[in-house]
Formats: C-alpha cells, sequence, structure tokens
C-alpha cells in the first residue's frame, strides 16, 4: 500500500492568485502544449502557447484550451481573435519547435505576427480561415463550440472549447492510425520556465472487472 504522508493544509479562499497559480502549476504536470494559432476579424496572423490543454471526446471530436487574461485584466489575442472569428488551429508543440514556441509566447502588441518572430511558417487552413504552423507535425483545425469564463480581471480564465473539423499529421509521425509518440517527440511544460521531453513511458493494462448481471 502506499505510505499515508502528513500533509501542508491550504485554504485557497485565503491566499492570492499568484500563489494559487504556483502551487496549481507546480502540482498538475507535466501538460501537453497547445500551439492555437488564430486569424483576427481584420487578418492579423497570431500565434501563441497555452498549456492548460486537453482533449474532451471523440464523439463529436473535440478538444480545449484556456487563455489566462493578463494581469492587469487584458484578454489575450488569441481569445479576443476566437470570440470575432469563430475559429482556430491547434498545432502541436515538438521538441524540434520548442525555441520557436517559446518566442511565440511573448506579449506582442496586437496585429504584430508571432509567426514573423518566430521564424514558422504561416499555411493556410483547408476549411478554416486560422492559419496553421507548418512545421508542425500534427495540426488540428478546429471551430468554436463554446466560451466558459471563469472569474473576472487579472488572470482570470476562459475554457475554450473547440470541434476538430479537419486534421493534417506528418507521414512520419502516423503509422496505421495511430501517432508514434518516438516521432512525434512533444514537449511538456513544468513550472515556471521548465520544459521537459516525453520520452519514458510505460505501459499499465487496466484491470478487467466481471460484472454480476442483474437478475
Amino acid at each position: 500500500m502506499p505510505q499515508r504522508r502528513a500533509l501542508i493544509d491550504i485554504d485557497f479562499t485565503r491566499i492570492t492568485p499568484a500563489e494559487a497559480y504556483k502551487l496549481q502549476i507546480g502540482s498538475i504536470v507535466p501538460r501537453p502544449i497547445a500551439w492555437v494559432s488564430t486569424v483576427s476579424a481584420q487578418g492579423f496572423h497570431n500565434l501563441a502557447p497555452f498549456s492548460y490543454f486537453n482533449g474532451i471526446c471523440s464523439n463529436p471530436p473535440a478538444l480545449l484550451f484556456c487563455p489566462v487574461n493578463h494581469p492587469d485584466g487584458r484578454e489575450k489575442d488569441t481569445l479576443r481573435n476566437i470570440r470575432e472569428t469563430g475559429e482556430f488551429v491547434v498545432n502541436i508543440a515538438t521538441e524540434d519547435l520548442i525555441v520557436p514556441m517559446n518566442q511565440s509566447s511573448g506579449d506582442y502588441p496586437p496585429g504584430h505576427s508571432e509567426f514573423a518572430a518566430a521564424g514558422v511558417t504561416p499555411v493556410a487552413g483547408t476549411v478554416v480561415k486560422a492559419p496553421r504552423v507548418a512545421e508542425s507535425p500534427v495540426q488540428f483545425e478546429c471551430r468554436l463550440l463554446q466560451i466558459v469564463d471563469v472569474g473576472t480581471g487579472g488572470n482570470a480564465g476562459h475554457v475554450v472549447i473547440g470541434r476538430i473539423v479537419y486534421g493534417h499529421v506528418a507521414p512520419a509521425v502516423y503509422r496505421d492510425g495511430r501517432v508514434l509518440l518516438e516521432a512525434l517527440k512533444p514537449v511538456a511544460r513544468y513550472a515556471g520556465a521548465t520544459y521537459g521531453p516525453v520520452r519514458d513511458t510505460f505501459d499499465l493494462p487496466r484491470p478487467v472487472i466481471e460484472r454480476t448481471p442483474p437478475d
């Protein structure tokens, strides 16, 4: 049996958002990275990474990511663009793309292309107007299903739920209907400026539970 540990109790209603943030990002790890590309209603491209990201289900194929407001309460350009257009692309960040991905995380002024700042190539979406990152080996074109606003002001968050309507996968990372982890080489986010590769894995089959049919 796992050993029981003495715990430090923390009342999250009595700590600051900054303190809560440090506890969350240090504990909820590793976090996959959604490298989200959008286009504004005026036609300006935007690209930014988000590590509050995951899949939801496959019927319909859907995913979510959570942009968090700037400390001064401003919403991220990514969120504003999605509110305006209802479309976005999630590009998977990999070891080869970690430097440009990080470069795109800067707080650039609206209208400035993070594609240019990061040195990556925008490619037109097939069914959405938002551009894709040509260098990313997996790209999900999405249409907005719902935005759930959580809190208001600085450090408040928004759950962006999108339906995947089209995908692009590099042949080198895809075989027999499955993505090859060792070829994809995704990166994960930890606390602060810490990232890590996703390499050491193990298999653990689910337990088989026999159910007695009802009488």
